[in-house]
């Protein structure tokens, strides 16, 4: 084991849980069987938390792809244009390099490019010139064309994770996962599911496993995107007893902080259409006149203080920073600053802790954020190929996904009683 603090993270085995004062660099290949021993019952503790909130990025979605393919899914990657191209190529390398990504990608040309084509129409506006005008256009039907060919990439990923001949087993995986965070007992916090994707994974795994998401979308055939979030729950009548409501289980609270491929705004509301995951096109569902909601900022704060988005970061912030809570990151890369931003001002309650776990550490950006705070005792890392694969997250690390109270019951009248209780597995559901 190597605890060198010198040494790049990227591509590496990085471990810290418990009581370690510092991450260590596993040297070789990490033993799932022994580390079980200690990671399962520290994130079967950690998930008991008054509150509980999970960070999930890109990563979620390609570990899923992956183990349905066997092929990466399709990335961020930019797409062209034949006007203002050095421009746009320019500002989104300083857009990437001050919110330490260091390659710019789609989200960095959106963001540029919706900022010169705002620019343009000013200065247009003013003084009608013939070239620009005619460029302009041309520019405004690339964009929208590059958008149209994102989505559609998204959806060809969504395609591919259910009806690839290893979807069922990628359908397991991704329930498992979800109900290991969302089996908590119906008495406590409600779970918090926020999410930085556009595509539908953690709708889709939601939907197989029976967990209910509560979103801030109001309605049935055309639900409608509210800023009041009243605080809805859902609650069941036991038989045989009346007037005495019981919470009901697997509920969660859901936010798409970036937007979501479902999401079209039109007259200044924004509406969840009925998009089939895995469609085969997004045009038939979206008019000419609809606005498709999957503009993220990453790097400067002028969107995330426009409708919608104000309210999702508010739901976030929210949640995160409150005592007696952990936040569990999976497959986040740290490129998105006012997210970063919200992290930190959880870590200032000395309560609350933080769980990284990714794939890797492009660009050492997870290192330098860790180093930055130095709040080791408050934050837990499982960073590397080996802990963020997710099927070895799933059958070694997370808690199992199980609420079984007369297991638990059994085992607490064997202790009255005097007699050893048999060896049971911890759960996600309590303690034991």
């Amino acid at each position: 084991m190597n605890n060198d603090t010198e040494t790049s993270w990227n591509n590496k085995h990085v471990y810290k849980v418990r009581e370690q004062r510092s991450p260590e660099i596993l040297t070789d290949i990490p033993d799932s069987d022994k580390l079980k021993k200690t990671i399962e019952p520290w994130l079967t503790a950690l998930f008991q938390s008054e509150h509980l909130s999970l960070l999930v990025g890109a990563g979620i979605s390609s570990a899923a792809h992956w183990i349905a393919k066997r092929t990466a899914a399709d990335g961020m990657a930019k797409f062209d244009f034949t006007v203002f191209e050095d421009k746009i190529e320019t500002a989104s390398k300083k857009s990437a390099q001050k919110s330490g990504r260091g390659t710019p990608n789609i989200e960095d040309q959106i963001r540029v490019s919706n900022e010169l084509v705002k620019g343009l129409e000013i200065y247009i506006g003013d003084e009608v010139v013939e070239k620009l005008s005619s460029d302009l256009e041309t520019f405004a039907q690339e964009l929208q064309n590059g958008l149209n060919q994102f989505a559609k990439d998204i959806l060809t990923s969504e395609t591919n994770i259910i009806e690839s001949c290893n979807s069922e087993k990628a359908a397991e995986y991704l329930m498992s996962f979800l109900v290991s965070f969302a089996s908590r007992s119906a008495s406590r916090e409600r779970l918090n599911i926020f999410t930085t994707n556009y595509d539908r994974i953690i709708e889709y795994a939601a939907e197989l496993a029976g967990v209910r998401l509560i979103d801030r979308f109001v309605g049935t055939i055309n639900p409608i995107f509210r800023s009041s979030r009243v605080e809805v729950d859902m609650h069941y009548n036991s038989p045989g007893i009346r007037g005495e409501p019981r919470y009901l289980e697997g509920v969660v609270h859901f936010t798409k902080l970036h937007g979501s491929l479902d999401w079209a705004m039109k007259d200044g509301v924004v509406r969840r259409i009925g998009l089939p995951y895995g469609a085969s096109s997004i045009e038939r569902y979206v008019s000419k006149s609809d606005t498709l909601m999957i503009y993220p900022n990453a790097s400067k704060d002028r969107e995330t203080s426009e409708y919608p988005y104000v309210e999702l970061f508010r739901d976030l912030a929210a949640a995160a920073c409150c005592p007696n809570s952990t936040l569990v990151l999976y497959g986040y890369s740290f490129g998105d600053e006012h997210i970063n931003r919200v992290i930190t001002d959880m870590l200032t309650i000395h309560s609350t802790h933080l769980v990284i776990i990714s794939y890797s550490d492009e660009g050492d950006r997870i290192k330098r954020f860790y180093e930055k705070l130095k709040r080791p005792a408050q934050i837990s890392l499982l960073i590397g190929s080996h802990f963020a694969d997710l099927e070895t997250l799933v059958d070694h690390y997370l808690p199992k996904p199980a609420i079984d109270r007369t297991t638990i019951k059994m085992s607490e009248l064997l202790k009255a009683r005097g007699i050893a209780a048999p060896q049971i597995e911890a759960t996600g559901g309590e303690v034991l």
